[in-house]
This record gives C-alpha cells, structure tokens and sequence, in this order.
C-alpha cells in the first residue's frame, strides 16, 4: 500500500487510524485490520508515520457506515483504484448535492449506488 497522493488527502476532512476504529467498535486491532484486507474498510497509508487510516465518513458508531461496503466492491468492479474511489467519494457531486460519502451519511445511498452504477455501464 503506497503513501496517498497530498491532492486526494486534502479532500478528505477527517481520518481514523485502525487502533482508534477497534476502540469506537469494541474490536480487537486484528479484526479491524482484517477486514482492510477483505476489502470491507477502505484505507490507504497517510502521515509521516505512515500509518494505515480510513476516512472518518466510514466509521458509525457501531460498524462501517450504510452502503460504503457494497459501493466500495461496486467501484472496485469498476476499476477504481483505492485513491480514484476515495477521490470520487470526497469530490463534489452537484447532482447530489454534496460529497457521494455527504450523501451516505446521510442515509442518500441509494442515489450513490445510481451514479456509481452508471459509471459501469
């Protein structure tokens, strides 16, 4: 996993690091870092430590927010890679209004998922 471009980074407003997710969760490290690996969470390696984060826009308080698994897999289907999703995500849609991971936490998923699945076809 290869340091996150600084342009991509700045689009994001806040950021969790894996320790901090296993203690808002009640999980073990392990287990959150696992499903990193699954593809359930989406991260990249940020910092001068770095340090594997996720957006804070991803994190409920107890689990991965509405609908970010499936669009995560969906985008991935698409081609995206980890940095084009999060670029996609934190970019502003007009449309929406807002960011697609606004639109999410704010239970708008549905409308993500349809822009999202439009980019496939």
């Amino acid at each position: 996993m290869s340091q996150i471009d600084p342009r991509i980074d700045a689009l994001i407003p806040a950021w969790m690091n894996v320790p901090e997710i296993a203690e808002q969760w009640g999980l073990i490290v392990t287990k959150v870092r696992r499903l990193v690996d699954d593809g359930t969470l989406l991260a990249v390696r940020r910092g001068e430590n770095n340090a594997l984060m996720v957006p804070a826009a991803f994190i409920g308080p107890n689990g991965t927010v509405k609908g970010i698994t499936g669009l995560v897999t969906l985008l991935r289907d698409c081609g995206f890679s980890d940095e084009e999703m999060l670029e996609w995500l934190f970019t502003d849609d007009p449309s929406l209004p807002g960011t697609p991971a606004q639109a999410l936490n704010e239970n708008r998923g549905t409308e993500v998922k349809r822009r999202a699945q439009a980019m496939a076809l």
